[in-house]
């Protein structure tokens, strides 16, 4: 299979990010082991056909300070609310699986959004259409269409977020265009 030349620069986040697991794995972060790690890196990145991300080249540590904070009060709040749910109405708790189009066709921003997503108590990923960039969200305590529009609106506004933190410069033009209309 051919697979069009990558540049160093828009490979090298995912040669330090392998280097990283394999040392986190290991439980070795001496340098030899980093060396190694990173040989690694390099042969499975160059053997292996491994679909290209393409990063928007931005990264605002600001908003990603302000989004992980958020995420984390989303967090315990979606917690407690999931034992309120568990201990209170047990069963009887309706459930939906949710369609949520994504603004942004870029694997880097589904995949993330999607993960952010799932990592919050009370909602999962179970399905994504990449040719569409929908995910399909299974949510917990989804009860009427009020309640599908707000968890829409959740996932889209965890996409704004991320698109904030490090989308591309013509997402964001886009999501500041919709913003303002």
């Amino acid at each position: 299979m051919s697979r069009r030349r990558i540049s160093l620069r828009q490979e090298l986040p995912l040669l330090v990010w392998l280097v990283f697991v394999w040392a986190a794995l290991w439980q070795d972060f001496s340098p030899g082991n980093l060396l190694f790690g990173a040989l690694i890196a390099v042969v499975v990145a160059r053997l292996f056909y491994l679909p290209p991300v393409e990063l928007g080249g931005r990264f605002s540590v600001v908003r990603a300070v302000a989004f992980a904070i958020v995420f984390l009060g989303k967090v315990v709040a979606a917690s407690f609310q999931v034992l309120y749910l568990a201990m209170a109405r047990g069963p009887k708790v309706t459930n939906a699986v949710v369609a949520v189009q994504l603004r942004s066709h870029s694997d880097l921003m589904v995949t993330a959004t999607g993960h952010v997503i799932s990592l919050i108590p009370g909602s999962l990923v179970v399905e994504v259409d990449r040719s569409t960039s929908t995910l399909y969200i299974h949510g917990l305590n989804v009860r009427n269409g009020e309640d599908v529009m707000s968890l829409r609106k959740e996932v889209r506004d965890t996409e704004a977020g991320l698109i904030r933190i490090m989308g591309t410069k013509e997402e964001l033009a886009e999501l500041k265009q919709e913003v303002d209309s």
